[in-house]
């Protein structure tokens, strides 16, 4: 997976009622992005357009969320979870992503602002040593209740076994 740095851990807040929407082509890079994601990623279009949707992966994120987001649009299925992002300042701004495979083999992403509840203080904190957690599922492992719980609460599931 991608790593993008630098990371400030500032939080952009994105705006109330701002719809974000992009669209890549089959392998991910891409090919529409609306004024909205380029106010609040911080690039430009030029920056934007032709590179792979990764390039605003946060690396809080763990990538077993990516994973199951992947697994789930190959398969046809549309994907919703919260999205830690990272803006080309290193600051972040956090989203509600609602991804569908579109009939071209593209995708079409479209992101809100997450609810106050959606991003509670503590799961901020809790994010990146969840990362450790989500890849002992991968391996096989049952995740303790309360990390599943959390990862269900903010709408990513952490294990097909749970």
């Amino acid at each position: 997976m991608r790593t993008n740095l630098p990371v400030t851990q500032r939080n952009y807040p994105v705006p109330e009622g701002t719809t974000i929407v992009t669209r890549t082509d089959a392998k991910g890079r891409i090919v529409h992005a609306n004024e909205a994601f380029v106010q609040i990623s911080g690039f430009t279009r030029e920056e934007l357009i032709g590179q792979p949707h990764n390039l605003v992966r946060h690396p809080d994120m763990p990538s077993e969320a990516f994973r199951d987001m992947w697994a789930t649009l190959k398969a046809g299925r549309p994907w919703t979870g919260l999205v830690k992002n990272r803006r080309k300042d290193g600051g972040h701004y956090w989203v509600r992503a609602n991804a569908n495979p579109l009939p071209d083999g593209g995708y079409h992403s479209v992101r809100t602002a997450p609810s106050a509840q959606d991003v509670p203080r503590r799961a901020r904190r809790r994010l990146r040593p969840l990362r450790h957690c989500m890849r002992a599922c991968g391996r096989g492992r049952r995740l303790p209740c309360t990390k599943v719980r959390w990862w269900v609460r903010v709408g990513v599931r952490p294990c097909s076994d749970e």
